[in-house]
């Protein structure tokens, strides 16, 4: 009964969505939207996902769409974040799915506002559209930073729609698959409608459904370049570890002697012309653990391996500073000078890393005290001269935001590297999910991307996101490949975050119309939500 009084529709018909519940439809909506991403990665759901929420949505008034917004976000949240919980427990995870299934929620409630504001099919289309793009900039930046996993767009790597992260990155991907899941749910509703009025051109659902089509394929036009000014061969050393898990690094001696042995092997193959001299090599995010700078025999074990291979390395590891706390590194190490510039980790994961308030936060779970030294956030440019690449770094979680590659590109990186680390999350599809984020980067800003993880999923991906090279899970290999190195900008890189701006300016703008036209209502009116005329839409 509780569910049929809130998500009962205006004129009191009943919750149901056809024949199903709508408070089931919106469950069903948001694991398709999961199953949309990898691994599964069947990118077509996402905006058939999209559909299917927004016609729980329809007649129905704030509080209702509320309660349908959560219930959407936590079952996509809670399979798409399992990986969160592998190793410590339900309660990280089931918080951070809930957490982001209130900005849902959100979703849920500003979209029924923001629809009120046109009669018109397209135009409630791109409002509700650019209302979601509004709540994923949100939950990007909030809070302690942001989490911007599982947005639409890293649904769509596969997808035709990727080709427009070269024109508006991230953001316009998201926006895209959002319109034309809502066009899909107009042209739904359309259908349903008892009579069409023909004086007020009606819009057919034949054509919603095509302008959805047309929405998902564009990006099909957009060219993706793969040559470049010059190439440089890449090898990144997966070295592997020997337990998955929190305690991955218990044997951190074990886990630097593998990447050291792994480079050692690719000289002799390289001395054997079994394989191509590279010009820079790279190993991932936590390759050493123990702080080269401090411990000589972690130094002596680095710099032997790049002597053998004969070019800088590219190290990922963590610094005992600054005092009392622990940074973050990808640390440049040449066979000749030892290590040089560095980049520290500029967005610690906050209870990955860091724990924020943690006299609070140790009340609700024990196991914040796992992380025992809080690591520290860097500062200054992320783009490292390595040989003859400018390598633009980021580590891990950070791949997930806009703006680190892209001030990296515009800082004159030619390459971009993405260190990572998946052994804390075992076999789950996080380091998939990861991977599809860093072949978006590629096409985002027209520039090779070498992603390499101590375990795996790693791979060497050209400008237009395909991958040239790639590793298996949780084995010990060595990709190496010729990637190219180009200057030239991507509209994305040189407009930055203006699309983003402009959507969540049309959000807010379709928002307070919503509201304004909710208040002109003459007293005594009878509330119809959000529902339509039945006679149908215009343009």
């Amino acid at each position: 009964m509780l569910w049929r009084a809130r998500c009962s529709t205006a004129d009191g018909r009943g919750p149901a969505v056809g024949n199903i519940p709508a408070a089931g439809l919106a469950v069903i909506a948001g694991l398709l939207l999961d199953v949309a991403f990898p691994g599964v990665g069947w990118w077509p759901l996402a905006p058939l996902a999209m559909a299917g929420l927004l016609l729980t949505f329809r007649g129905r008034g704030v509080r209702a769409n509320t309660i349908l917004g959560f219930l959407f976000g936590l079952a996509f949240f809670v399979p798409h974040v399992s990986w969160s919980g592998i190793f410590v427990g339900p309660v990280p995870w089931l918080a951070l799915a809930t957490l982001q299934a209130l900005y849902l929620a959100g979703f849920g409630a500003l979209a029924t506002i923001a629809r009120r504001c046109s009669s018109q099919a397209t135009v409630r289309a791109v409002v509700v559209a650019s209302v979601w793009v509004a709540v994923e900039a949100l939950r990007s930046r909030t809070p302690f930073g942001g989490f911007p996993w599982g947005r639409l767009a890293f649904s769509q790597a596969d997808a035709p729609t990727a080709g427009l992260a070269a024109m508006g990155g991230i953001p316009l991907i998201s926006f895209a698959v959002a319109l034309a899941g809502a066009l899909l749910a107009e042209a739904a509703q359309v259908s349903r409608a008892a009579q069409y009025d023909a004086r007020r051109g009606v819009v057919r659902p034949a054509f919603l459904a095509t302008l959805s089509i047309a929405v998902l394929t564009v990006g099909l036009l957009v060219p993706t370049p793969t040559d470049g000014d010059r190439s440089v061969t890449v090898a990144a050393v997966q070295g592997n570890v020997p337990t998955a898990g929190l305690d991955f690094n218990a044997e951190r001696r074990a886990v630097l002697n593998n990447h050291v042995r792994e480079t050692q092997q690719l000289a002799a193959e390289v001395a054997d012309e079994r394989q191509a001299r590279p010009d820079v090599v790279l190993w991932p995010e936590n390759a050493s653990d123990i702080d080269p700078l401090r411990d000589p025999d972690a130094a002596d074990s680095i710099s032997s391996a790049a002597r053998a291979v004969g070019v800088p390395i590219l190290v990922g590891t963590v610094l005992r500073e600054p005092a009392e706390n622990l940074s973050n590194v990808s640390l440049v190490w040449d066979p000749v000078s030892g290590p040089g510039q560095r980049y520290v980790k500029h967005r610690p994961v906050p209870f990955g890393e860091y724990v924020p308030y943690r006299a609070f936060f140790r009340q609700l779970s024990k196991q914040v005290d796992l992380i025992r030294a809080d690591f520290v956030a860097g500062e200054g440019p992320n783009v490292l001269s390595l040989g003859p690449v400018k390598a633009g770094t980021a580590i891990c979680f950070e791949v997930a935001f806009d703006d680190l590659l892209r001030d990296a590109v515009i800082g004159g990186a030619d390459l971009l590297v993405v260190q990572t680390n998946n052994a804390t999350f075992g076999r789950s599809d996080e380091s998939t999910q990861q991977l599809a984020m860093s072949r978006l980067r590629a096409i985002e800003h027209g520039r090779a991307v070498a992603h390499i993880s101590t375990v795996g999923i790693s791979a060497l991906i050209r400008p237009d996101g395909s991958v040239a090279q790639g590793s298996g899970h949780f084995t010990q290999e060595t990709l190496a490949a010729p990637l190219p190195l180009r200057s030239q900008q991507t509209l994305a890189t040189r407009v930055g975050q203006w699309p983003e701006f402009i959507v969540v300016i049309a959000a807010l703008c379709g928002i307070a119309l919503g509201l304004r036209r909710k208040h002109r209502r003459p007293a005594g009116a009878k509330s119809t939500a959000s529902r339509e005329p039945a006679s149908g839409v215009t343009l």
